[in-house]
This record gives C-alpha cells, sequence and structure tokens, in this order.
C-alpha cells in the first residue's frame, strides 16, 4: 500500500529484456534501506526488489502483465523513474490510499504555465465496461500519475488535467513529462468499491 507521495526521482542505471520480463536496475538514495522481497512502487508500479548491490543500486522485474499494462516497457538506461516505498502504521496519509496496481497508460496531450504552476492534461483510453467499475476520473477527485498522488480538474470521460506545483516538477519525473509522452494512471480505489456496490444493489 501506497500514499502517491514520492519520494524520490531516481536514475535507471540499466534496463535488460529477460524473454518476455523487464530486469530494472535503479540506484536510489535509500537502497542502503531496503531489502530483499520489499515493495517499492515504480513510476506507480509495485515492483518486488530482488537484488541489492554495493553500488547503492537494486534490481526489480516487472513481468510481461505489467509491461502490458504500464510504461514500464518505455523505460531506458538514464530514465527518471518515480520512488515510494511501502506506507508504514501510523503514519500520516498525505496523499490517497494508492495500491501500486496500474489501470492503464494515458498520453500529454497539452501542457500550459499558469502564474507559477504549470497544468499537464491527459488523454486515455477506458472500455466502457470498466469505466462503468469506476476506472475513471472526477471532479476533484484523486488520481496517480506515474506514482504521484494529484486532485483531478477539466474532468471528461476520456481526459482530465492536473496542476503541478514547482516542488513536484523539480523532485519527480514530472519534470521530463512532454507532449506526448505515455504515462501511468492508477484510478481511486474508492470509486472502483462504490462503483462494485452499486452494481450490486
Amino acid at each position: 500500500m501506497f500514499s502517491g507521495i514520492v519520494e524520490e526521482a531516481a536514475t535507471v542505471v540499466a534496463a535488460e529484456r529477460q524473454g518476455g520480463n523487464l530486469q530494472l536496475r535503479v540506484k536510489s538514495s535509500f537502497t542502503d534501506q531496503l531489502g530483499i522481497d520489499q515493495s517499492v512502487a515504480h513510476n506507480g508500479v509495485c515492483l518486488t526488489v530482488v537484488a541489492l548491490h554495493p553500488d547503492n543500486t537494486y534490481e526489480v522485474t516487472a513481468i510481461r502483465e505489467t509491461l502490458e499494462r504500464s510504461n514500464l516497457g518505455d523505460i531506458v538506461a538514464g530514465d527518471l523513474i518515480n520512488l515510494e516505498r511501502s506506507m508504514q502504521l501510523g503514519a500520516r496519509l498525505d496523499g490517497h490510499i494508492v495500491q501500486g496496481h496500474v489501470d492503464c497508460t494515458a498520453v500529454c496531450t497539452h501542457i500550459e504555465d499558469v502564474e507559477g504552476s504549470r497544468y499537464f492534461k491527459f488523454e486515455y483510453e477506458i472500455d466502457p465496461a470498466m469505466r462503468a467499475k469506476g476506472y475513471m476520473t472526477v471532479e476533484k477527485g484523486s488520481v496517480t500519475v506515474n506514482g504521484v498522488s494529484l486532485t483531478v480538474c477539466d474532468s471528461t470521460r476520456s481526459s482530465f488535467r492536473v496542476a503541478i506545483i514547482p516542488y513536484t516538477l523539480e523532485h519527480t519525473n514530472f519534470c521530463r513529462i512532454a507532449v506526448g509522452t505515455r504515462v501511468n494512471l492508477e484510478f481511486d480505489i474508492l470509486g472502483k468499491y462504490l462503483a462494485a456496490l452499486n452494481a450490486r444493489d
């Protein structure tokens, strides 16, 4: 379980295909605090640490299913990837409840600077049956973009905008998102539960 508060935009040292899987090697400031089998969100995707190295790098494996649902297959050495370790019981929930299970990807279609903040517009395609199950955004609701907990504005059936403050821009890989960049989305789990409960009535 995560909160969508990114701890670090870390550098991908290597991204190697192994059959249908992708092996990522990441250099992080907190590698020495990680353990084998620990969960870490990478661009919002929960992955398990499988190896630790003395040069402050660690390895995770993304399987085919994950690559098909996320943008991890686009990652190459030198890219920045948003990292968040799992939540600790008793800690403040500063973002929202994030599972680390990416629902789909979206594409950035517009970026606008507005008085110190930056607005990013994203468009996505979702099956109508999945939309009925809560896989959507709502105005002023929460959405996770590349692992970052954000508030939705200008929500439509297939797009939304988010406002990014300078701090978030500097400390996440939003600093490298451009028009055409593909990002990971996780819709709010509360909306999915509400849709499921409503469907049972």
